[in-house]
């Protein structure tokens, strides 16, 4: 049997699986471990599918930035980042040199967006955003049925921002402090904001107000920018239920009838793969790099 490879690389853990070239919805096995340096993370990526003979392609999604210019010198690697071991790492000659098999080389982000352009909440729709919010903010952007990408993908978690009128907090990116998405809206700003987690804070928290003031915002710039058909929010804090109908009356605030959009509760939707997200996506792109 014919199988897919998907590597999901975060930056806290990996997770690496292999389904059937055709169903890649049936996965056949999956592991997860936590994210080392690159050598010896991508060792143990090594190992996981050393089990399997039959690999036809294997989709990578990486956390950034990542080079993704296939005509750049540096394609295939992981660019500057503060996570130790990982700067300048030539993750797909690594794996190349492995095994020599097609491989889909894209962001984490763009692989759980393509995921739910091709089976999940945008999957009546060209022109999508995904967004995640958890560990860290990014963004993958299909317009047409493609990527958006030009220099470089898309960084959307470092858009600037203004600050909510009752938001002191002074910033958790290293790069932007408190006038950029990331920085005012990630998991861990949330929790080093508020002391707890978001998980921990009542539904009734001015964290809440907050944080769907901030998310609310940036789904008004990519609307004003991108003019997506629909804006998908994935991550770990977008799974509060009470929050994206807060996200939805602070867009439709902000917005102040400026543009036509869609009816809000289609138009800024969660994520409709769950934790999948991002391994489909990968087998959905590595099916697609043997049937071109």
């Amino acid at each position: 049997m014919s199988l897919l490879g998907a590597i999901e690389a975060g930056g806290t853990k990996f997770v690496v699986a292999v389904a059937p070239v055709e169903e890649p919805e049936k996965v056949i096995a999956r592991e997860s471990f936590p994210t080392e340096d690159g050598a010896t993370t991508v060792k143990k990526v090594q190992e996981f599918f050393d089990q399997y003979e039959d690999i036809a392609a294997i989709g990578i999604a990486s956390f950034g930035p990542i080079d993704v210019k296939p005509d750049s010198a540096t394609y295939g690697y992981v660019l500057d980042t503060p996570k130790r071991g990982w700067s300048g790492y030539n993750f797909l000659g690594a794996m190349k040199s492995w095994r020599d098999i097609p491989y889909y080389w894209t962001t984490d982000v763009n692989a759980a967006g393509w995921a739910e352009y091709v089976s999940g909440a945008a999957s009546d729709v060209e022109n999508v955003v995904y967004l995640t919010v958890g560990t860290g903010v990014g963004a993958g952007i299909i317009a047409n049925g493609q990527f958006v990408g030009g220099y470089s993908h898309p960084e959307a978690g470092h858009i600037v921002m203004a600050k909510h009128e009752k938001d002191t907090y002074e910033g958790l990116c290293p790069f932007h402090y408190d006038r950029c998405l990331e920085g005012l809206a990630a998991g861990p700003a949330m929790e080093e904001r508020w002391g707890v987690s978001a998980k921990e804070l009542p539904d009734d928290h001015l964290a809440w107000e907050i944080e769907a003031y901030y998310l609310a915002q940036a789904a008004l710039t990519y609307t004003a920018t991108l003019r997506p058909e629909r804006i998908v929010f994935g991550g770990g804090v977008p799974h509060r239920e009470n929050l994206l109908p807060m996200v939805r009356e602070s867009f439709a605030e902000q917005l102040h009838d400026y543009l036509a959009v869609p009816d809000l509760d289609d138009y800024i939707v969660s994520v409709g793969n769950g934790d999948n997200a991002g391994i489909y996506g990968c087998f959905y792109l590595a099916k697609d790099m043997i049937s071109d």
